[in-house]
């Protein structure tokens, strides 16, 4: 009777044995290696568009003239940074080894320029994803960016991850999609001293962000989504982007028949119109539309609140000198415009200065379709750089590096 027990017990043992063993093996590969349920192909378009892109040297954006120089010295700003450093050595802390190998990037690393604003499935990126962090490195994750953004800029950003569940959700749950799937990378160590930052890049989302000291520059910083206004679905009524659309539109329409001349470069507006997105470092772009000097001081007033609207993304100080550096160079700022003027229509609008340059596109339907392929206020993306060569604080970096490690 016992022999004929053990008989029993033998096969239910090993099947225990057995399925702790393969639980335990899918613990540890969970652990060890992260894998999407897609597969990107390292010669598709996108990543042979990177691939030419980073074969030159980084130089910036300039105007044909190319003639502004010195525009950004190394200087105190009198705003600590000290709150994002700490955030970020804790995030870097709480990384495993092999995590941190692939996060973590030398300040002049190529990383940096590695970024693009399109699905996951057609771009492969770097770094750690929400998706594959634990609870405490997510909480971690969204600390860095708590302290290095405004609360404007956080939930915007939160938002816009909002939007790729949507797209799931309207596309057979397509895994291409995924609210979790923004990457983040470090580059160099967070110093109170040395030059440091910090990128997220994913689906309609990228941030760059660059500190030396007390100063920082946050662009390239890439802000789109779709849908605009979501009517379905786990995130029904998230919205996108209704004060850069609508303030802009209130912005050309305050100018008189006269100033509109001058602002409005094409008064059609069929095709995407953004020129600084991705792999678009060392673009030239001359200054088109109508120049602050020729403005009220009403518009004046109402243009700046509209530059407002893009740089209060950052945490609250950062934003004020960004914001004084602006006004310093309004007289050079050129606005220009594409598109009609009425209450529902489509558009473009450029902010361009020797410090800033701003872009807000309606572009054609990608994600969501039904409606053909014309330019749809349901898809918007904006884009912020630093023309003059300061995106990703490169010339600060240039200048630090020259005079302590020549």
């Amino acid at each position: 009777m016992f022999k004929n027990l053990v008989l029993i017990l033998i096969p239910i043992i090993i099947g225990i044995s057995s399925c702790k063993t393969k639980q335990s093996n899918k613990s540890a590969d969970q652990e060890t290696e992260f894998k999407t349920d897609f597969e990107v192909d390292e010669n598709s378009f996108m990543m042979k568009m990177q691939s030419n892109a980073l074969q030159e040297p980084y130089k910036g954006i300039f105007t044909s003239s190319n003639d502004e120089h010195n525009l950004f010295p190394i200087k105190s700003t009198g705003v600590s940074t000290k709150p994002i450093i700490n955030a970020a050595v804790k995030f870097i802390k709480s990384l495993s080894n092999r995590q941190a190998e692939k996060t973590v990037f030398q300040i002049e690393d190529d990383e940096w320029r590695k970024w693009s604003n399109v699905d996951n499935g057609i771009y492969e990126r770097q770094g750690i994803s929400l998706k594959e962090m634990n609870k405490n490195q997510r909480t971690l994750a969204f600390k860095l960016m708590q302290e290095a953004l405004s609360a404007k800029g956080l939930q915007l950003s939160k938002d816009i991850m909002k939007t790729d569940q949507t797209l799931r959700e309207i596309n057979n749950n397509n895994p291409m999609f995924d609210e979790d799937l923004y990457y983040f990378t470090i580059m160099g160590t967070p110093s109170a001293i040395e030059p440091w930052g910090w990128q997220i890049d994913g689906h309609h989302l990228v941030i760059n962000y660059f500190v030396l000291g007390d100063q920082v520059v946050m662009t390239p910083t890439f802000m789109g989504g779709e849908p605009i206004i979501t009517e379905t679905g786990k995130y029904k009524g998230n919205t996108l982007f209704q004060d850069e659309q609508n303030l802009g539109l209130k912005f050309i329409n305050s100018l008189s028949l006269e100033q509109q001349k001058e602002a409005i470069i094409n008064s059609e507006k069929n095709n995407n119109n953004i020129k600084a997105e991705a792999f678009k470092d060392n673009i030239t772009l001359d200054y088109e539309g109508i120049k602050g000097d020729k403005l009220t001081d009403e518009q004046k007033t109402s243009l700046l609140h509209l530059i407002n609207q893009y740089i209060s993304n950052m945490r609250e100080g950062h934003a004020t000198v960004k914001m004084e550096e602006v006004e310093n160079h309004f007289k050079e700022t050129y606005f220009s415009w594409v598109g009609e003027l009425d209450e529902d229509a489509v558009f473009y609008y450029r902010i361009h200065s020797p410090v800033v340059l701003i872009e807000f596109d309606h572009q054609r339907p990608v994600g969501v379709r039904g409606n053909g392929r014309e330019v749809s206020r349901n898809h918007i993306h904006t884009v912020v750089r630093t023309p003059n060569g300061n995106d990703y604080g490169k010339d600060l970096l240039k200048q630090h590096l020259e005079s302590h490690h020549h």
